[in-house]
């Protein structure tokens, strides 16, 4: 049985007619009847009597229609409960500089279409200090790149990125071949965050385990204070492709990207929030708008370097 069964019935005992009922309803009248004789094959009776002027209800019609319009009006009534009572409440959201600069307005947007009574509070800051406000209850969740030990967090690996070298195309030193080995970036002059940052550990990581050393003539915490002092010609510096991904393509843009092919050279991206147990609705909300406008940028090829986890 079918609401629109339960429609179509009661709008021809109210009518007393198929054929007017049919014209209310947008159908053709053989449709409405093939319908009707479903639902009395289905009750195993008759529910309408045809005579000269039209139809009327049988005695189990008339019980069956009392019904139906309670049914009908219960479920217009969930409809609109579903409709009005939409989801509210407080999320708060952390994100490195390089990966809000590619994530933040779009996940803003997708939440203020799915869910614009939430209130959102978006924290940019290193990805240490994202895990430290997770573990205070700071924030709800946030894309880290290294876990906390004996931490009892909901984690779902989200993608991970490859590393370029990201200079002016004048940048002495600069490597003439794309991509690049670390061991060709030997004297290059880099300007790269402290060590406090996670992406300077894979960085520490990776030439040690190369038995090369990196050539740091400037540290500079701010994206976007490194990045304009690139652009100066103060140095060379490593970064994923998220750090220009809103300045790729425009005009005057002077930097030229260089992957780095060395395999252990890549920052994954970990969705990390409290566990569910403790996530309100609304942050489980989040949640998923961020998991989704993530993959979506990935795949529409707007996350330079980024690729999808496999799983």
């Amino acid at each position: 049985m079918e609401l629109r069964q339960l429609r179509y019935f009661v709008h021809v005992v109210e009518l007393g007619s198929m054929g007017q009922a049919a014209q209310r309803l947008g159908v053709v009248t053989s449709a409405l009847s093939q319908q009707i004789s479903r639902l009395e094959s289905e009750l195993s009776t008759r529910l309408l009597q045809r005579t000269s002027t039209g139809v009327v209800p049988t005695d189990a019609g008339l019980a069956f229609w009392r019904q139906a319009q309670l049914a009908l009006r219960h479920a217009d009534d969930a409809a609109r409960a579903a409709r009005t009572a939409r989801l509210s409440g407080h999320v708060s959201v952390g994100m490195a500089p390089s990966t809000l600069s590619v994530m933040g307005p779009p996940f803003m947007l997708a939440m203020r279409e799915r869910y614009p009574d939430i209130r959102l509070h978006l924290v940019e800051s290193l990805s240490g200090n994202l895990a430290t406000m997770i573990g205070a209850r700071q924030l709800d969740l946030a894309v880290l790149f290294q876990l906390e030990p004996g931490q009892r967090w909901s984690v779902v690996p989200l993608l991970e990125e490859r590393l370029f070298v990201i200079a002016r195309p004048d940048q002495p030193g600069l490597p003439t071949t794309d991509p690049v080995h670390l061991e060709a970036l030997d004297g290059l002059p880099l300007i790269l965050p402290s060590n406090a940052h996670g992406l300077r550990a894979v960085l520490n990581a990776a030439f040690a385990r190369s038995e090369r050393a990196l050539n740091v003539v400037a540290e500079i915490d701010g994206l976007a204070v490194l990045m304009d002092a690139v652009r100066a010609g103060l140095g060379a510096t490593i970064q994923p492709g998220a750090a220009v991904a809103r300045h790729l393509g425009e005009p005057g843009e002077p930097l030229v990207l260089i992957e780095i092919a060395d395999a252990g050279v890549r920052r994954p991206n970990l969705l990390v929030s409290l566990s569910d147990d403790e996530l309100s609705p609304a942050g489980l909300a989040a949640r998923s708008v961020l998991d989704s406008v993530a993959r979506g940028l990935v795949t529409a090829g707007r996350w330079p370097g980024a690729t999808l986890h496999k799983s």
